[in-house]
């Protein structure tokens, strides 16, 4: 049987080299970092840890459920149900049942059926395959009324996607409606999160790997890719030179196309045509809770910020010494000028617009603010996104791909990387079979 060497660490290099594995395969996983993760890596807070960017995970989780079962992490994981609110017209308002849409004033009756009926439209019947021609906001203004879309989608939309807003096709929001809806149970829904953090998941995922065999090199950027005959033989690193196997790269294209730009240039230019848009997560540790919400949609204009996510309203605060802990999430684009800023930058700006929706916020509750950052959060989805995500095997012979390209029409999160990771072993010859599958969209094309 033929090795396998993965390049990258995360969560979706690390499932694929537990089910090759245990599969009977040699595995190596390459990482350029210093620690293994990816967006799973987390920071001490409040006498625990907590990721960098927020995480939860959904009851139809299936393939993570499945991977927390094999690590014996089951009983560790935490349920809760959870309470969402918008931010419109100067307003917070409870945003999780029919009676909460009733109370929405921002939008009339009419709208609120509209709104409801379009909603559970994408969310249940929607075919995403006949959707990726049609901008979602084109789409919305069409079916749920200039009021709906204003209200609601468009300011979602713009603070997600930037300039790319108009773009995003309704397969995306077709993926994303679909992933919320089958976590609502009676207007509630239903998350979960692990004690102790997913750095638990990451620690007990490493160590199964060890004992499995796996070889785990960190600190190890890919250099160089020794490519003969449209065969991909070997990778240079900066400890070391690794050949014979298949080779599965992971990271995001972006840095596997600086890669090939010399040996494979038409294949680079390929995977060039995909964008990726940057994340920020300001974190907010505070004496005092802001509000009962766990997550907070922001539909007014003018905040650098599309979500307002308490974390302490699904773990409780005690687990943090009492700290209650907020998220203030935001995608940006590299054309736009938070790419630029410092942390302290990203951090003032960020903050000093909390006050305008919690009045009662006092700046002397906050004990310290935290800023992570990364440029390769999410790949733009524009319309037609499938035809530009490559498949897994390569044109170069050995070389497979899987990467976050692949969750789309869904949304990315560990389950779905999970899903991705079992799919690219199918392709190099690995059974996956026991691994089980929800109803996401991930994984989809190009396997």
């Amino acid at each position: 049987m033929r090795s396998i060497i993965i390049v990258g660490g995360g969560i979706t290099g690390l499932s694929a080299a537990y089910i090759a594995a245990k599969s009977g395969r040699k595995v190596r996983v390459i990482e350029a970092k210093e620690q293994f993760g990816g967006l799973l890596n987390t920071f001490p807070i409040g006498g625990n840890r907590l990721e960098f960017f927020y995480h939860h995970f959904f009851t139809h989780d299936v393939e993570l459920l499945w991977l927390l079962r094999e690590l014996k992490l089951e009983d560790q994981i935490i349920w809760d149900n959870t309470q969402m609110g918008i931010y419109r017209n100067k307003k917070i308002y409870s945003f999780n049942s029919p009676t909460d849409l009733l109370k929405f004033k921002p939008i009339s009756f009419f709208g609120k059926i509209r709104f409801g009926l379009t909603s559970f439209f994408l969310g249940k019947f929607a075919d995403w395959q006949i959707k990726e021609g049609i901008s979602a906001l084109d789409w919305f203004y069409k079916y749920a009324g200039k009021s709906v879309t204003d209200s609601i989608w468009k300011p979602l939309l713009d603070i997600k996607f930037g300039p790319y807003a108009n773009e995003v096709p309704l397969s995306w929001m077709i993926g994303r409606l679909r992933q919320r809806m089958n976590s609502r149970k009676k207007g509630a829904e239903q998350l979960g999160y692990l004690d102790g953090s997913l750095q638990i998941l990451l620690d007990a995922l490493l160590k199964e790997l060890k004992d499995l065999g796996v070889e785990l090199i960190s600190g190890a950027p890919v250099l160089e890719l020794i490519i003969e005959n449209q065969t991909l033989n070997g990778i240079i690193t900066e400890k070391g030179i690794f050949k014979n196997g298949d080779f599965l790269f992971t990271i995001p294209t972006v840095f596997l196309t600086k890669l090939l730009e010399k040996e494979a240039p038409k294949y680079a230019q390929k995977l060039n045509q995909i964008e990726y848009f940057g994340a920020v997560c300001t974190i907010l540790e505070m004496k005092k809770p802001l509000s009962d919400f766990y997550w907070l949609n922001i539909a007014d204009s003018g905040f650098p910020f599309g979500g307002v996510i308490e974390h302490t309203n699904l773990i409780n605060a005690k687990n943090y010494n009492h700290s209650h802990i907020a998220y203030l999430s935001r995608y940006f684009a590299s054309t736009e000028p938070i790419y630029e800023m410092t942390n302290e930058e990203i951090s003032e700006l960020m903050v000093e617009k909390i006050k305008i929706i919690f009045p009662d916020f006092d700046f002397h509750d906050l004990i310290k603010i935290h800023v992570f950052r990364t440029n390769t959060a999410a790949t733009v989805c524009d319309k037609f996104f499938s035809k530009k995500i490559p498949k897994c095997m390569s044109p170069i012979r050995n070389l497979f791909l899987s990467n976050m390209a692949h969750v789309y029409p869904d949304e990315r999160s560990a389950n779905n990387s999970i899903r991705i990771a079992a799919e690219a072993c199918k392709v190099m010859g690995i059974s996956a079979e026991i691994i089980p599958q929800n109803a996401s969209l991930s994984g989809k094309i190009g396997f």
